[in-house]
């Protein structure tokens, strides 16, 4: 049986753990054996990462941010999710590459051609089957999950938050496998259009 990858992306706070850990406990109603995952994050060192990344107290120079978000994803590809895949496990994530072009290409304004390169070497040319990316206004952020402490990038400005979902709806466009959906709808109907997409990767 093939693994399948799945990628839950979109802004900070548009509701990707939450709909995470629905899909994952769906998947796994159904026997699906599955690899729920996240990125910065999956592995020991790739968390250890996560942590200086996302410290608020931090400065991090662009450029040295999307080396370390790749250095990261290499270590996860090759710990985590080659080896769930070829054992044909699925695997779902929380953030791949996407989210650097987002975040990294599209807000801090880092070469896309040059992102792209180095994407490919962490990731190996690994793709997920499906990535569906939540979208949320920009309004929604400081609406949502009022005590949640910020770590660095949630903190970043409101232009910054604008140019992330911009570069994302720009994404679901242009790159193939993607499909973007209403995140303010309630949480149950968008758990029910994300099986429905996960569904059509069944056999």
């Amino acid at each position: 049986m093939k693994g399948r990858f799945i990628v839950l992306e979109g802004p900070d706070k548009s509701g990707k753990s939450t709909q995470a850990g629905l899909l994952a406990r769906h998947l796994r109603r159904q026997g699906v054996a599955l690899l729920l995952t996240r990125e910065p994050g999956g592995t020991g060192l790739s968390e250890a990462v996560r942590k200086l990344l996302l410290d608020p107290r931090r400065r991090v120079d662009p450029l040295a941010e999307l080396f370390l978000y790749e250095a990261a994803r290499a270590q996860h590809t090759r710990e985590k999710i080659l080896p769930a895949l070829s054992a044909g496990r699925w695997v779902l994530s929380e953030r791949y590459s996407l989210a650097t072009m987002a975040y990294q290409g599209y807000a801090r304004g880092l070469s896309m051609p040059m992102i792209r390169i180095l994407d490919r070497i962490a990731t190996g040319g690994l793709r997920p089957d499906l990535t569906v990316i939540m979208d949320i206004p920009e309004s929604e952020f400081s609406i949502r999950d009022q005590a949640r402490r910020l770590d660095r990038l949630e903190r970043e400005s409101l232009r910054f938050r604008k140019l992330v979902r911009e570069g994302y709806r720009k994404l679901a466009r242009r790159e193939p496998g993607c499909a973007l959906i209403n995140g303010r709808q309630p949480v149950a109907q968008v758990h029910a259009n994300i099986v429905r997409l996960v569904e059509r990767l069944r056999p």
